[in-house]
């Protein structure tokens, strides 16, 4: 049976038809780009098991994520975290449709590891393969709040690598609107975190201490970035200049007051409160400006309380609709990966067995994953 695809290479590709059926997609994706072993199980918008192994504590001594350590720790939880996964969907491979693994962007090393386990479930038990954007399961984490979400809407992805407004027009179909062009938000946070000695990961400590803080204490900069012949870019942003401003605004406060203890809640809720000010203004301007009714925000800072309330209060008085994750989804999941992979399961879209890991690619290339149909 012909499947409408070409393979690649000469290679053979794992392509088997699906059988008729009324239900959703069942996908079992994998996502260990970073310094989380994931594993999950996602019907349709259904999430049936979702496997998380952390490695915030092995990583916490060295301020960041090691590269090297995160691809031998992927390498020891995969296969127990697989084994979980399916245990806790009481599934069998008979019940899977597709194997789906994050290809990119992140840490090659690390991503290799889900790659080739993805890869190895689809040739031992003949299912489709699909390689997903990281990026792009950050925005169908959202389609696991709301089961009746379609594009085209805007999404606001804001994490530890990447801040950018796109245009979500379909799987696969995205216009960057806006981006940062230096940190990223969750970059940004991670760096004042470490300046005011707060540990590693940043952002969820400077949003409790936010929450005792005063938000007006520090008037700081929210970043605007020059166009030429004048003006500013409107939805485009830059946190460099804030975080510079926080490292001025402490060696001034402990030079003037050498005796006395920083004010860290007043800091990071000034700091917050900056952050949160210019996502918002961006993202309710770029949503009005091109006639798009619902923001949908995507990335381990769609955690954050702030971030969370102020756009929800600034979209009801604009009359737009905003659709955050469930918490647990925001930050690297494979339950968003496979929710997005089911998107271009049904789509139609397949991967090659040949696909490799990119450390880079942007995520309006999301295509080039998937094979040419013809």
């Amino acid at each position: 049976m012909s499947t409408g695809l070409e393979r690649k290479n000469n290679l053979p590709v794992n392509l088997p038809a699906r059988p008729a059926t009324d239900l959703a997609a069942t996908v079992l994706a994998v996502e260990t780009s970073c310094d989380e072993t994931a594993v999950a199980i996602v019907q349709g918008r259904q999430v049936l098991s979702s496997v998380v192994a952390s490695q915030i504590e092995i990583h916490r001594q060295y301020g960041g994520v090691v590269p090297e350590v995160a691809s031998r720790e992927h390498v020891s939880a995969i296969g127990r975290a697989i084994a979980q996964s399916l245990t806790a969907a009481n599934l069998t491979w008979d019940s899977i449709d597709a194997i789906a693994t994050t290809c990119a962007p992140g840490l090659v090393g690390a991503l290799m590891v889900g790659i080739t386990a993805a890869k190895t479930l689809a040739m031992v038990h003949n299912k489709p393969f699909l390689g997903v954007h990281h990026l792009e399961g950050h925005i169908y984490a959202a389609y696991l709040s709301d089961d009746q979400l379609q594009p085209p809407f805007l999404c606001l992805l804001v994490s530890g690598g990447h801040t950018s407004l796109i245009h979500v027009r379909g799987p696969g179909e995205y216009d960057i609107l806006g981006k940062t062009r230096d940190d990223a938000a969750g970059e940004a946070f991670d760096k004042v975190a470490r300046l005011l000695d707060l540990g590693y990961p940043g952002g969820p400590e400077i949003d409790r201490l936010a929450q005792t803080g005063n938000p007006k204490a520090f008037p700081l900069p929210e970043g605007k970035i020059s166009i030429p012949g004048g003006g500013f870019h409107p939805y485009d942003a830059s946190f460099s200049g804030l975080k510079t401003a926080v490292l001025r605004l402490t060696e001034k406060l402990k030079a003037h007051q050498p005796e006395r203890e920083l004010p860290v809640a007043d800091i990071a809720a000034s700091f917050q409160a900056t952050v949160v000010r210019a996502l918002v203004k961006r993202a309710i301007a770029c949503a009005q400006d091109y006639a798009l009714d619902t923001i949908v925000v995507g990335g381990g800072v769609a955690a954050n309380t702030g971030l969370r309330a102020g756009l929800q209060q600034a979209a009801a008085q604009n009359n737009l609709r905003v659709i955050f994750p469930p918490m647990k989804y925001c930050t690297d999941n494979a339950a968003m990966i496979a929710c997005a992979a089911v998107a271009h399961f049904e789509k139609g879209d397949r991967s090659a067995l040949t696909l490799g890991g990119q450390s880079k690619l942007s995520i309006t290339d999301t295509q080039q994953l998937y094979l040419a149909r013809s």
